[in-house]
């Protein structure tokens, strides 16, 4: 829904009649995930995509037929093999486009979107019924179907919040944004978070990390990373983020280190369970010692962890499937 906010936004202000349609399955080659969002309105706007181009027309014409009705409905649509390979599939597939009105819970929804909030929408794909509540489960963020019901957890946009300015962090916070993430970074030490050393970063907080974590939003969008390998930072950061629901914890180090970072967490009182949600040593092995291989490695395992990957080969992930 995020990726067609602003268009729902404005289309609703200027008193558009508007028609969702979303994947809720697919089979075969399929180029967007479910949950994929495709707007139009009565007076003939279109925004998002379900399909990058190959059904889009169809879906249109359905969604007028909606919009006229009032009564939502599903569209079961094959992609024949010529047809995917003109828009760029290897081969042909089948998509599910559950088409409905925007209604009054879809208006509350864009509320809570456009104020950061996280929200989960079940949608009754029978009567187009729904029910939206806050928060989201914890878990994958991806939507899906469950007999008859949809599934859409919309989580606060990703936040990576990294603890520590070192070298490694410049490239990450790079690499962060490039994968669409706000980015925080922390450091007591203001000689190290500096705009010229970190342009990209979205915040910079010079304060010790326990501090900073009192001002931060902490729920299962935010990824907390601790590059600062210094028991005056790493503690105070550990213990503050283990008090929260963060949806990653990584602490850079060896394993001797994060063992040490342990033993004195366990003697105050912190749980087994609580210490197993800790990602130390940091990062996926990728071979290398590179602070940009490195910083990979670590939005890597962020990712896999993000969108519940194995962080296997994918030759090794087919072979078993």
């Amino acid at each position: 829904m995020r990726e067609v906010l602003n268009e729902l936004k404005e289309w609703t202000r200027e008193g558009e009649e508007i028609a969702i349609a979303t994947v809720i399955e697919t089979w075969g080659s399929s180029p967007r995930p479910l949950g994929s969002k495709m707007l139009v309105t009565r007076s003939g706007k279109m925004a998002g995509s379900v399909s990058n181009g190959c059904i889009e027309g169809a879906v249109y014409e359905e969604a007028q037929k909606v919009l006229k009705s009032g009564t939502p409905k599903i569209a079961a649509f094959g992609v024949a093999d010529d047809v995917a390979f003109e828009v760029g599939l290897a081969c042909g597939g089948h998509i599910e486009v559950f088409i409905q009105p925007l209604g009054p819970v879809h208006r509350r929804l864009i509320s809570m979107l456009d104020r950061d909030e996280a929200a989960t929408l079940r949608t009754n794909l029978d009567d187009g019924e729904a029910e939206l509540v806050k928060g989201t489960p914890p878990g994958s963020e991806l939507a899906k179907r469950e007999g008859e019901v949809f599934v859409e957890p919309f989580r606060r946009p990703a936040h990576l919040v990294i603890i520590g300015a070192i070298h490694i962090a410049i490239p990450l916070h790079r690499l962060a944004k490039l994968m669409g993430y706000r980015v925080t970074v922390v450091d007591a030490r203001a000689k190290f978070a500096t705009r010229e050393r970190f342009p990209d970063a979205d915040d910079l907080i010079v304060a010790w990390p326990d501090e900073a974590m009192t001002k931060l939003t902490v729920d299962g969008s935010t990824y907390v990373v601790i590059l600062t390998h210094d028991p005056k930072f790493d503690l105070p950061a550990l213990r503050s983020v283990l008090k929260q629901d963060a949806g990653y914890i990584g602490a850079i180090g060896s394993r001797k280190t994060n063992q040490n970072r342990f033993d004195g967490l366990r003697k105050e009182g912190f749980t087994e369970e609580q210490l197993a949600r800790v990602h130390g040593p940091i990062g996926l092995d990728l071979g290398s010692r590179g602070a940009e291989e490195t910083a990979l490695g670590i939005l890597a395992e962020i990712t896999a962890v993000r969108f519940g990957g194995s962080g296997a080969a994918m030759k090794e992930v087919r072979a078993t499937s």
